[in-house]
């Protein structure tokens, strides 16, 4: 697919609103956590199943959501999340007991995924079709600072406000920032509808229309296992690079992570134009796989678990522009929503339980197996994107 010019405006608003919807929904919860057990009589344990279980209902919701992208538009699912999330938030704040709580965060999870990356990409395909895959390349290079900002936010504000007046703020970002940009972003589509006089221009995917269903089946199963294999390590990465011997490092190892995320997604600008999608789905499973192996081979040799954190940050990037990617290069532009519904579900579902799941398998059958189980699940990942990038029979075509 060659691309046309990037639409800026709209990248640079959906790329606030991703930073301000992982930020409030996403990253700011570990910081809070502590803080939410203490007033809500829970174990810290408590309030991470909690959260774990409203990502796993927020997972299933995505293929829904996807569908109703297709149906009425991605801004404009954007635009009622937006106020949802807000809601939500505001509920968060006032919930008096865990019952209240936890439906809010189901519903917080809920909102979460018609305002984050699923939805940002699809209103990217609905805008221009054939510039969408350098958008989404942009876009999260711009949403891969949400950690950056809203850890120290988070983190900063505690100092001053209780969690309950912090979700309070958050909400209002969400209703006053997010809500009328996606609003904005929705009435463009719109009048850029009633204006077109030329047929809609649509991407029309790699794979033949027979061999559809088992590729959906195939790329599913490999983006929801390589979540797993990441969620797992991410939700554990500093207390597992401390228990090994590095100690204090083990924090400033762990914020290595961030920066070679973003550090992925501007390589791929400046010299991945010629990578197709299939590639780099490789390269994101490849990097993943090599950094757990690398923290394997050197243990608590400092150099070795530098790598580590390097190459799973480099990886994790590549493979957020491969979900939306990828997707848009096999399957085409119509009906967009719904196969990255479909996908979304599938990885979220996942990899909600990985955090759990690592913990109870570095319990029972130690650190190292853990990790090398882990690298196995990655590895099938691998073989699953190239079986995928081998039966493209030829390169996604623009068709008016």
């Amino acid at each position: 697919m060659h691309s046309r010019k990037v639409p800026a405006d709209i990248v640079c608003a959906l790329g606030l609103t991703q930073i301000i919807g992982y930020g409030t929904l996403y990253y700011s919860f570990s910081i809070l956590a502590p803080g939410i057990a203490n007033d809500l009589r829970l174990s810290l344990t408590q309030v991470f199943g909690v959260f774990s279980v409203s990502l796993f209902i927020g997972g299933l919701s995505a293929t829904c959501i996807g569908k109703q992208m297709d149906r009425v538009g991605a801004a404009t699912v954007m635009t009622v999340g937006s106020a949802l999330a807000g809601l939500t938030l505001a509920l968060c704040a006032w919930s008096p007991s865990i019952a209240i709580f936890a439906i809010a965060i189901i519903l917080l999870e809920v909102s979460s995924g018609m305002v984050q990356y699923q939805a940002a990409f699809a209103a990217l395909v609905e805008h221009d079709p054939k510039s969408a895959s350098r958008s989404i390349t942009y876009l999260t290079l711009i949403g891969g600072f949400a950690s950056t900002i809203f850890w120290p936010i988070s983190a900063t504000l505690l100092h001053v406000l209780s969690w309950r007046e912090i979700f309070l703020v958050f909400a209002a970002l969400n209703l006053i920032l997010c809500m009328p940009l996606h609003f904005w972003i929705r009435s463009l589509g719109k009048k850029a509808g009633e204006a077109s006089i030329r047929p809609r221009e649509t991407v029309i995917g790699a794979i033949p229309t027979h061999a559809r269903r088992r590729a959906m089946v195939i790329v599913s199963f490999a983006f929801a296992l390589l979540g797993f294999t990441l969620a797992a390590i991410l939700a554990h990465m500093v207390p597992m690079l401390g228990s090994i011997g590095l100690g204090t490092a083990a924090v400033v190892i762990g914020s290595l992570f961030g920066p070679a995320q973003v550090a992925s997604r501007l390589i791929n600008i400046v010299f991945g134009k010629n990578l197709s999608p299939p590639a780099l789905a490789v390269v994101s499973a490849v990097l993943i796989v090599f950094g757990i192996l690398i923290l394997l081979a050197s243990g608590d040799w400092l150099p070795g678990a530098v790598a580590f954190a390097i190459c799973l940050g480099l990886g994790s990037g590549i493979n957020s522009i491969a979900q939306g990617s990828l997707p848009l290069y096999l399957f085409g532009s119509d009906g967009y929503g719904a196969i990255t519904g479909k996908m979304a579900a599938a990885r979220l579902a996942l990899g909600a339980g990985a955090p759990f799941a690592f913990s109870a398998a570095m319990e029972s059958i130690g650190l190292s197996m853990s990790l090398a189980a882990n690298a196995l699940l990655g590895a099938i990942s691998i073989a699953a994107f190239v079986t995928v990038a081998v039966s493209c029979r030829q390169p996604a075509t623009v068709k008016a």
